[in-house]
């Protein structure tokens, strides 16, 4: 293509569309449709010299003429209760539910590691020596020691507020750094998962892993499942840096990331309520039967909620991404 003849072919368009653009307030009825018009033909403008003689300076140009454009004829609109209900109701559990096959196995290779770990440490004197000294060691794991009393050292509102602020930063964490091929989220899955096989291991090799269990369990349930679908979903937008698949690895990163930034706000309410539990529930004076039996209901209480809600709402074309006239626009590619 020459591109100056064809700018000169169409400079009069997009001159005019600017100009309508500068009074868009004013507009007669003809004149707005020739705005859309115009817009339409721009877009297409742009898309051309994008794939057949790109141009810095009139990509650019072309692009914010195109995005007023687009503003002007889409217009905006505010958030509302509308938004928090879709919000909750489809786009958080079908992310969820469409990360499935990356935070299920995620869940059970992670669960197999701490459980090895803790084998490996609670059969291993000589692992427990390098962890702490033998005092030190019986100070955490005896009867009123600093495993069963951290759940109660604090007030449990400020215990709660600081469980749920580590644990969403933690998950935020994984959902960002995925995009770097998910390397750091295979650091921090391996952190979580040390720290919970070292308890597992100490408090199983003084004869309490029952007790560990029963402190665990009521919100560690719903809280790991959390760090696992963030987990799952780092490792899936990392993927996608190494293959997008039939998309361009631009538009695959933006949709992967739009609905990763959605996951981190519901997961965010999640964690909060994990939080809740590990700051009232975890350190009553309930018995062990009746703490863990909460925990485990408002762990199948998440799993129909994202299975349930999540399946339906993606059978029905729901991707967990903003609403198709939310996203900027796309323009068409060379195949």
């Amino acid at each position: 293509m020459d591109l100056d003849v064809f700018v000169t072919a169409h400079r009069a368009e997009w001159e005019r569309l600017d100009s309508l653009l500068g009074r868009r307030r004013s507009l007669t009825g003809a004149e707005a449709d020739e705005l859309v018009a115009l817009y339409q033909r721009t877009a297409t403008h742009l898309s051309l010299i994008q794939s057949s003689a790109p141009d810095p300076q009139l990509t650019g140009r072309l692009s914010q003429l195109v995005a007023r454009a687009r503003s002007a004829v889409t217009g905006t609109r505010r958030a509302s209760w509308r938004d928090v209900t879709r919000f909750l109701t489809c786009g958080f559990p079908a992310a969820v539910y469409r990360s499935r096959h990356w935070w299920v196995p995620t869940a059970l290779v992670s669960t197999v590691v701490a459980a090895l770990l803790g084998w490996w440490i609670g059969t291993h004197p000589d692992v427990q020596a390098v962890i702490a000294a033998p005092s030190e060691l019986r100070q955490l794991t005896r009867p009123g020691g600093e495993y069963e009393t951290y759940y109660s050292s604090h007030p449990a509102a400020s215990f709660a507020a600081q469980v749920w602020t580590n644990n969403a930063e933690a998950a935020a964490i994984c959902l960002v750094m995925g995009v770097f091929l998910g390397l750091p989220v295979l650091w921090i899955l391996l952190l979580n998962m040390l720290n919970l096989g070292v308890g597992i291991g100490l408090m199983s090799s003084a004869g309490r892993l029952d007790t560990f269990l029963g402190l665990i369990l009521p919100h560690g349930l719903l809280e790991l499942t959390a760090v696992f679908v963030a987990a799952g979903t780092g490792l899936r937008l990392g993927w996608t840096v190494i293959d997008p698949g039939p998309r361009t690895r631009r538009i695959a990163l933006a949709e992967e990331g739009r609905a990763a930034i959605g996951m981190a706000i519901g997961l965010a309410l999640v964690l909060f309520v994990s939080g809740a539990l590990e700051g009232f529930v975890t350190p009553s004076g309930l018995p062990t039967w009746a703490r863990i039996g909460i925990g485990v209901a408002a762990e199948l209480a998440f799993l129909t909620y994202v299975y349930v809600l999540g399946g339906r709402a993606v059978r029905e074309g729901e991707s967990g991404d903003l609403e198709e006239q939310e996203r900027s626009a796309t323009l068409p590619v060379a195949a």
